[in-house]
């Protein structure tokens, strides 16, 4: 039985009603309500049989594939699997194509054809940035191409080793009477093309765009759908990009995976603490933090600026840590460490344009405040642990990773809250249970 109806959808969420709002009940976004029509099949199977025990489930060990890039290769925890749907999304311009059609080639060499569809440019377009980037690619098919049917016909006729899709927002099923880009569409072209590709074991790799808030462009059962979401960070005028691993069902969430824009493409940073840490000069207001949202950690230096305030409100910035949780930080260094710095600018960086969202960077900003209002250097230290409301230094995970880490680099001295504090050869390590006793020890 087949019902066509009226319905309208959020384009930022996804929640649909029969009524028109002028504000998005689920998530308040303004004049986003867009008429669709919904198509509803209801359809019964027996299917009975495929409900067994947990038991009687065969445990498949997948074969990895190489990306042709080994740090990627080991942030998606040994390579792609068959049938592996990835996601990829990041800034306008800040390399997904040009990391892809790099991958296309490199795949294509070791495990036959690879389609790449080109939903927003030209086959010429593409061809033109293969060139600059030197890529050949005899088993690379550019397809340029938007309507759903004419893709799926292409991967069932050709029968590629790998299926490519730039982007997501720009593929549209006839079936449906929605405009590209909208929910409907992006849930339904995203959802049939990883079913297709799922049925033949075609690893696909999706391109998503975003949104002026940096979320992924569309509903958010996209990102529920697909195998693993890659993000890229970094700022756009730099020569660094770093592809985040936020979500992973065949390996670790939270590895990184960083390269160097080049006008040959990009090529991969073996290490990336070096890169993050080359320019440190180790002035008052600057601390190492070894950032761990993965199995793998990596040191960044967190900068800390703070001047007396030029207007009567002080300011807050903050670039790569969350400017809500720079003012509970500043809030517990005024009430539990006599700090003030509520006549202050105080501003924030994460060198590299990374993005800090564990709470163990909460001491090391903390101590980075505290050194530029005394105008002290702290030295080659490092620092780690989550900061409570009553000034309290909370355990955080993965201590021994950081620790081995840091050493690794030559940081010898270390400052952790107490409770995962051990000894490590060759390494001072000093816990705390208390921002006082880190900032007497340091300064």
């Amino acid at each position: 039985m087949k019902k066509d109806r009226t319905i309208f959808v959020c384009q930022e969420c996804g929640y649909s009603s029969y009524k028109w709002f002028g504000k998005c009940p689920s998530c308040g976004a303004w004049n986003s309500m867009v008429e669709e029509r919904e198509r509803t099949t209801l359809k019964c199977t027996n299917n009975v049989e495929l409900c067994r025990p947990l038991l009687l489930w065969n445990v498949e060990e997948g074969e990895r594939f190489s990306t042709g890039f080994s740090q990627l290769n080991s942030a998606l925890g040994g390579g792609i699997v068959k049938g592996q749907v990835v996601l990829i999304a990041g800034e306008p311009g800040i390399g997904k194509s040009t990391l892809l059609l790099q991958l296309a080639e490199r795949y294509s060499k070791n495990y036959g054809k690879v389609v790449y569809v080109s939903g927003e440019e030209s086959g010429s377009q593409v061809a033109t940035r293969a060139k600059r980037l030197n890529i050949v690619g005899e088993g690379l098919y550019i397809l340029p191409e938007t309507n759903l049917g004419n893709v799926l016909n292409v991967l069932e006729n050709l029968k590629p080793s790998l299926l490519i899709v730039d982007s997501i927002q720009t593929i549209y099923s006839t079936e449906l009477e929605s405009a590209p880009g909208s929910v409907s569409q992006v849930r339904e072209c995203a959802y049939a093309l990883a079913q297709a590709c799922k049925k033949k074991n075609i690893p696909l790799f999706i391109v998503g765009q975003i949104t002026k808030e940096g979320s992924i462009a569309g509903p958010k059962v996209l990102e529920h759908l697909v195998d693993t979401v890659l993000y890229f960070e970094g700022e756009r005028f730099s020569f660094y990009r770093v592809l985040k691993v936020v979500k992973n069902r065949f390996g670790a969430s939270g590895e990184v995976a960083v390269f160097k824009m080049t006008d040959r493409g990009l090529e991969e940073v073996p290490e990336p603490s070096a890169l993050f840490l080359q320019e440190r000069t180790g002035s008052p207001g600057s601390v190492v933090f070894p950032h761990a949202e993965g199995s793998r950690p990596v040191l960044l230096e967190v900068q800390a600026l703070t001047i007396d305030a030029i207007y009567t409100t002080p300011q807050r910035r903050s670039q790569g840590f969350d400017i809500n949780r720079l003012a509970l930080i500043l809030a517990v260094l005024e009430k539990e460490a006599k700090i003030f710095t509520r006549d202050k600018d105080v501003f924030i960086n994460v060198v590299g344009g990374m993005q800090i969202v564990e709470p163990a960077g909460d001491l090391a900003v903390a101590l980075a405040v505290c050194s530029s209002v005394k105008n002290t250097p702290l030295g080659d230290v490092m620092v780690f642990g989550e900061l409570g409301l009553g000034g309290e230094v909370r355990a955080v995970h993965f201590p021994e990773l950081r620790l081995q880490e840091g050493k690794r680099f030559g940081f010898n001295k270390v400052v952790l809250p107490k409770s995962c504090a051990f000894e490590m050869d060759g390494m001072e390590i000093y816990g705390v249970s208390h921002i006082r006793e880190a900032i007497d020890l340091l300064l």
